[in-house]
């Protein structure tokens, strides 16, 4: 197959979705890879090192496209790209579609099949090429309320750990999955009191053996949440819910309740946020204030860290690259429940019900789908 690595438009986005050590592996597997010219250099890698691993470097995304099978991309295509995705091309990516209506119209119009990484899963119904992603976000939410919470940037200036005779900060995290779990130890390493909460009571007693002391896992709920955000220095949303949009479970009334200056990390923002005053903002400016509140709700979080972003997302995508670049795809579908996952939109047909319900469109399972195309 010939396969297309594309260099990322969206604003700020410094990562590539394949190294040159990936590209390696492609090619020795027989691929042809097309290397769009540049797209590596925001995360370290130089056309030249993609050529020695075996990759043609194109002029630009038009030829890409244009002569790729499938095309790969860390996020989302963007409007200037959609009039060149052919039907029947694969694209494989992180979509993230129940937040973006246009988007979604916009690929069922091209007739492409679009591969989601984050829907993706394996053989335990975990999301292993969202993992990564999120181990970077949760690192970087409770780096980034670390940050936000100084003076200077617009928090109440206070130090998370505290020091001796002040107490630390509160920090509540919201989701106690991968994002969260891993915003959490950041936060409890900084020395915060760090509250933790899910609503899987399997996962808390987990997380109450393995979390360091000053973690408390609870039980989540909208009381829970309304007390807990009066005494939160930093909250953090870290809640998941697989391809459909996030749940408000931060409102602007609990916001009038809250310390003036806290701050509000909102990892949940590329499936729409999960506070009601969330909206996306980017690296150049990352933070907005609503009733005194801070918010930081980056879209592209791990974007800012792509020298290690990248070889972590190489490392989860390469395999399932490689199997879907093997054989037809329709074929990998039938085979591979775990890719059939990741079929969100296909030939004009959304093929995701939590994307389906998201903007009421009509769903179409992907087994009936193949059963009515050749």
């Amino acid at each position: 197959m010939i396969v297309g690595i594309l260099k990322e438009i969206k604003t700020e986005e410094n990562r590539v979705s394949m190294t040159p050590a990936g590209v390696e592996v492609m090619t020795a597997k027989g691929h042809q890879v097309l290397v769009e010219s540049l797209a590596g250099v925001g995360s370290g890698f130089s056309n030249e090192a993609y050529q020695a691993a075996g990759a043609e470097i194109v002029a630009g995304a038009a030829e890409v496209y244009a002569r790729s099978e499938m095309v790969m991309h860390v996020k989302e295509p963007q409007p200037s790209e959609y009039e060149l995705i052919r039907p029947g091309q694969i694209v494989f990516t992180y979509f993230h579609f129940a937040a973006g209506e246009e988007l979604t119209r916009a690929m069922l119009k091209t007739g492409a099949i679009a591969i989601a990484y984050e829907t993706i899963v394996d053989a335990d119904n975990t999301l292993p090429l969202l993992t990564p992603m999120s181990e970077v976000a949760g690192r970087m939410a409770a780096q980034q309320a670390a940050k936000y919470s100084e003076r200077a940037q617009g928090g109440r200036g206070i130090l998370l750990g505290g020091v001796p005779g002040v107490p630390p900060a509160n920090v509540l995290v919201i989701g106690g999955g991968v994002v969260g779990t891993h915003a959490a130890q950041m936060a409890c390493g900084l020395g915060a009191k760090v509250y933790l909460l899910d609503t899987n009571l399997n996962r808390l007693r987990h997380l109450s053996e393995v979390m360091p002391k000053n973690c408390f896992p609870m039980m989540s709920s909208p009381a829970t949440i309304r007390d807990l955000v009066q005494q939160a220095d930093v909250v953090i949303g870290a809640v998941l819910v697989h391809g459909a949009k996030a749940p408000k479970l931060v409102t602007r009334e609990m916001l009038k309740t809250m310390k003036k200056g806290a701050v509000l990390v909102d990892v949940a923002i590329d499936q729409g946020g999960c506070f009601e005053t969330s909206r996306p903002t980017t690296h150049t400016a990352p933070t907005y204030e609503v009733e005194g509140i801070l918010h930081y709700c980056v879209a592209n979080m791990p974007g800012a860290v792509p020298l290690t972003s990248t070889v972590a997302l190489t490392n989860a995508t390469l395999p399932y690259a490689a199997a879907i670049a093997a054989e037809d795809w329709r074929e990998v579908v039938r085979k591979t429940p775990g890719i059939r996952a990741g079929v969100n939109v296909a030939c004009g047909k959304v093929t995701y019900q939590g994307v389906a319900e998201a903007f009421g469109l009509e769903y179409t399972p992907v087994d009936q789908l193949l059963i009515s195309i050749p």
